[in-house]
């Protein structure tokens, strides 16, 4: 990055090169993360950080420039996962300690260059972003957004999604009745012929995803997600369960199919989330959901690259799958 000016409340500038174009940063000092991210060498690194590395192994502060960089250094990865999809963004313009916003319809200060989809909603529109390349990324991560929350469909067949996401969602912090549902989750769309990927949420649980061919509405997708959740709440009854109400849950594992339907979203893979330690939502092999060591915020900023160049989603068949032959499969278990 370059910058322009000394001013960190506000006044100073720089650029991010992104392709084929040149972003600007605003104030890319901000501290964005407090004490957030452990530095790797020893010192301020050239995205901007404020306060370096420190000799007792302390935490540093993730700045505007260090979230900038992290979403340039990571498009490659995280690009194919959101291009042509309407997206609704989770901006920390304060950071952490500041008020959250929520953004669906574009900034006003939207470049014309950058992709947009009006999307239909009841009683009008909304005009989300779309993110196709990496100056889009860039000036969003400029505009402090921190997450990346992805429709499930594309912007070109909006009813039709080629994503279907089961939401596994512990009752405490704890890792490991996410690692064990996952695992029996996949017996069960194995025995479906659905191949799935994994991915921590860099929050507390885990997101199973299956890929699809788009031939199906969003409707038949929800329906088919919460009978194999059912059915696999009915294999182990006393830890999983689709109860929607917390309270009725008694402190079972939640079975989440809710993301399954228009409009709705989920956080996108290689987002950063907005906790402590920036922990970032990682694809991961299913070795790895049998690593005792993996959990939901295994990886942050500061270390995501290292997993994402492994492929872990590389034995995944990039092609969908049809539901109606997993139909029909289904409808013998129930």
């Amino acid at each position: 990055m370059s910058a322009t000016g000394a001013d960190s409340a506000g006044t100073e500038e720089g650029s991010v090169r992104a392709g084929r174009r040149t972003v600007r940063i605003h104030r890319p000092r901000k501290v964005l993360f407090p004490g957030s991210a452990r530095s790797t060498d020893g010192g301020r690194t050239d995205g901007g950080r404020t306060d370096g590395g420190r000799a007792d192994g302390g935490r540093a502060d993730v700045t505007k420039a260090d979230l900038v960089e992290y979403y340039r250094s990571v498009a490659r990865h995280m690009l194919p996962e959101l291009r042509g999809r309407p997206l609704m963004l989770e901006r920390h313009p304060d950071g952490l300690d500041g008020p959250r916003f929520m953004q669906k319809n574009i900034p006003g200060n939207y470049p014309d260059w950058a992709r947009r989809a009006e999307m239909a909603k009841k009683g009008g529109t909304v005009t989300h972003p779309v993110c196709d390349d990496t100056a889009t990324l860039v000036f969003l991560a400029d505009q402090a957004s921190v997450t990346f929350h992805r429709w499930l469909s594309r912007a070109d067949r909006p009813d039709h999604p080629d994503r279907l996401v089961f939401d596994l969602d512990p009752a405490r912090d704890d890792f490991e009745p996410v690692r064990a549902a996952a695992l029996l989750l996949r017996e069960l769309l194995d025995e479906l012929a659905l191949p799935a990927s994994a991915m921590t949420t860099g929050s507390k649980g885990l997101h199973v995803i299956v890929r699809l061919d788009r031939r199906t509405a969003f409707d038949e997708v929800r329906a088919f997600a919460m009978d194999v959740a059912r059915v696999l709440a009915a294999r182990d009854p006393d830890r999983l369960t689709t109860e929607q109400r917390t309270d009725a849950r008694a402190g079972r594992l939640y079975l989440d199919v809710q993301r399954n339907a228009y409009a709705q979203t989920a956080v996108a893979p290689y987002s950063v989330r907005p906790k402590e330690g920036a922990p970032v939502a990682t694809p991961i092999s299913w070795d790895q959901v049998k690593d005792p060591a993996v959990t939901a915020r295994r990886w942050t900023v500061t270390d995501v690259l290292e997993q994402a160049r492994t492929r872990p989603w590389s034995d995944v068949p990039a092609r969908g799958r049809s539901l109606a032959p997993a139909r029909r499969r289904l409808d013998a278990l129930l």
